[in-house]
């Protein structure tokens, strides 16, 4: 006999975490798959920075600051003691980037402060630009945070090879249910995602011992966080590549750690960690949420949309997916967990922003001419 779920996720990262505190809260049943267990991978090599996106009201910023209001009222909630809410300030990196941030400003739709460079040096940052302070901002210690989202659900460290279905239910060795959430970041071989152009970046994080007295967390290119309990995060890089830890050459910190000395003082810092991992995004960097299409059968049933035909998508019954967040995946994460919790449980349609489908008809033109 097997054991009976309502939803199997496969992945342990902050989109698995997330969907299974989630479906958890309306009475699902979940069980948890990943291969290494939790936050192995990118989220747990993320700085976990949760800040609004600047610029000039584009959708995507649009999706992602309301993304931030939602993520940083969902943790304040949940786990308060993981999410550090001391506020980022968001640095011009040169002259020319300076002079745009009069034009971003129209666009601050959270709340913010202007700081001068003089306030700035103050506190120990230094630039010559006026810079942006968003107060509500802050970020998480991302392994904890993944841990106490699961820490009611079961969770097994399996690597799950191929996805079967009987009698209607998809199985999993001794374990089934209704429903598979595929959660499972650049290493997405389990369903035909090809359409979805899911992609890896590269990145790495450093933790120093310090005892600067750093209150606000910074972003100028990298981020640098504040002096938590003697602590300091250093990150991200985020280099494209198809395959793990080949383009830092031993060395994954030496152009973070460079960076981060021109803005506060390290002269104390001792490194105390180092974590690396793949993060996967999206081809127009929105997130991928809600139902996987049948690629197969499309090709195979409508051979016209190859050449721009539009019919009705067919999809594989009872497989979502929930990917491509990018480096932001502690501030997309809560909300897009919410919209597929109420696509699932309740039959919602998913926003069409981060529905997967946006990318099915542009893909399959492509690959007629490749």
């Amino acid at each position: 006999m097997s054991k009976c779920y309502d939803t199997i996720i496969i992945g342990a990262g902050i989109a698995g975490a997330t969907a299974a505190y989630t479906l958890t809260q309306q009475n699902q049943k979940v069980l948890v798959f990943d291969k290494k267990g939790i936050a192995f991978g990118g989220s747990g090599a993320a700085g976990a920075f949760v800040s609004p996106k600047i610029g000039k009201g584009s959708p995507l910023q649009k999706l992602t600051n309301e993304a931030f209001s939602f993520a940083k009222d969902f943790y304040l909630s949940i786990c308060p003691e993981y999410f550090h809410q001391t506020g980022v300030i968001r640095i011009p990196k040169d002259e020319e980037d300076a002079q745009k941030f009069s034009e971003y400003e129209l666009y601050n739709d959270n709340v913010y402060e202007n700081y001068t460079n003089q306030q700035l040096k103050a506190e120990g940052i230094n630039t010559n630009f006026e810079s942006f302070f968003f107060p509500e901002a802050g970020d998480c210690d991302a392994m904890a945070v993944c841990e106490f989202l699961l820490q009611e659900i079961e969770i097994l460290q399996y690597e799950v090879e191929e996805l079967k279905k009987e009698n209607g239910v998809w199985v999993v060795g001794e374990y089934s249910a209704k429903n598979i959430i595929l959660a499972t970041g650049y290493e997405s071989n389990l369903a035909d995602l090809r359409y979805m152009g899911i992609r890896g970046t590269w990145g790495s994080r450093g933790d120093y011992r310090s005892a600067l007295d750093l209150k606000m967390s910074m972003h100028k290119s990298i981020s640098v966080s504040a002096n938590v309990n003697g602590i300091i995060k250093i990150g991200a890089t985020h280099v494209k590549s198809k395959e793990p830890c080949i383009t830092c050459e031993g060395k994954p910190l030496k152009g973070l750690f460079e960076s981060a000395s021109q803005m506060v003082d390290t002269s104390d810092f001792v490194l105390k960690e180092t974590y690396c991992g793949m993060r996967s995004g999206s081809k127009d960097y929105f997130p991928l949420v809600g139902k996987v299409i049948d690629v197969p059968m499309m090709l195979e049933h409508y051979p016209k949309v190859l050449r721009g035909s539009k019919p009705e998508l067919l999809y594989v019954e009872n497989l979502y997916v929930f990917n491509g967040l990018g480096g932001r995946g502690f501030v997309f994460a809560p909300l897009m967990a919410a919209w597929l919790a109420q696509h699932i449980v309740d039959e919602k349609e998913v926003n069409k922003r981060v529905s997967a489908d946006r990318l099915f008809f542009k893909w399959a033109r492509k690959l007629k001419n490749d």
